[in-house]
């Protein structure tokens, strides 16, 4: 276990529509004792735009982000965002194995005046994996205040946390560590915090975040989905750990009512939500009161409001 401090990567949509996973994230790890120094001037990712148009601009602009975190010090960033972490581990990846890729990098980085960024010089974690890293299912339990205890809940990964397999190396090596296949690192700190997973089968199924603006309707239809199997399996809660999907199911949640007449109940929220919660941070503090599923009536019945 270790509680060095990290270079903290909030990314584009913790700045926007993500603002409670920001919020949450970092209440979560000063109540945890853990240190967030966020990047200096730090810049998009490239997300899923510019990747689209020109990917190894898109491995420059990650690339760049590794290279502020090296330069300021610091040998992990820590990025909640799954596109966000995604895209620096694909960079990772691509610095790593693609000489074209090495050149482009080498070549903007020269054109923006700053040193390129070297393949394995910075490490990247996703929220997730940091937390079980620098405090594990243990030390979380010492630290509850507000059990989770039958709270039943339903644990959303999403697409880009552990595909392509290829771009994390380092999950898929038996006890310890994270699972591309059925991944469980969220399961196992909510559990910690006393609350029931439920048996979710799609919790690496898309969302069609990527569809919202040009498909509208597969993307309801996908997120639907989602919510029905969750509640089919017992769930008062969907947790998740990216602002895309997060958003995604809340907007589609409610367009699904309106457009489908599809009612669903089962309430969204961030895992670093019910995690502050659970070690005695108030609803408001972690940003409840900022999403649009209003899950406040749920959280006061179980005593977390």
């Amino acid at each position: 276990m270790t509680n060095r401090p990290v270079a903290y990567y909030p990314g584009c949509a913790l700045e926007g529509t993500g603002h409670a996973y920001h919020r949450s994230t970092k209440e979560l790890a000063n109540a945890l004792g853990l240190g967030l120094v966020e990047l200096e001037n730090w810049n998009c990712c490239g997300a899923m735009e510019v990747k689209n148009i020109d990917p190894k601009l898109q491995t420059y602009l990650s690339a760049r982000n590794l290279a502020i975190s090296e330069k300021m010090g610091f040998e992990t960033v820590m990025a909640p965002c799954n596109g966000c972490y995604h895209n620096l581990k694909k960079a990772e990846y691509d610095l790593t194995h693609d000489k074209t890729s090495q050149e482009v990098v080498e070549r903007l980085s020269k054109k923006a005046g700053h040193a390129a960024y070297r393949a394995g010089s910075v490490r990247t974690l996703h929220v997730l994996e940091w937390l079980k890293e620098a405090i594990g299912e243990e030390g979380l339990k010492a630290r509850v205040k507000n059990s989770l205890k039958g709270l039943k809940v339903a644990n959303y990964y999403g697409c880009m946390y552990t595909r392509p397999r290829h771009i994390f190396p380092e999950k898929d090596k038996g006890p310890g560590s994270e699972s591309t296949s059925k991944p469980h690192f969220m399961d196992d700190l909510l559990a910690a915090a006393g609350a029931e997973n439920v048996e979710y089968p799609l919790k690496t199924a898309c969302c069609g975040g990527a569809h919202t603006l040009s498909d509208s309707d597969t993307s309801t239809k996908l997120v639907l989905n989602l919510l029905t199997t969750a509640e089919a399996c017992g769930a008062d809660v969907i947790a998740t750990e990216c602002p895309t999907c997060h958003s995604g199911l809340e907007m589609h949640q409610v367009r699904a009512e309106k457009v489908l007449g599809r009612k669903t109940t089962v309430k969204i929220l961030y895992f670093t939500q019910l995690l502050g919660m659970a070690l005695g941070l108030s609803a408001r503090k972690v940003g409840v009161h900022e999403n649009i599923s209003d899950s406040r009536a749920l959280l006061k019945a179980r005593g977390l409001g």
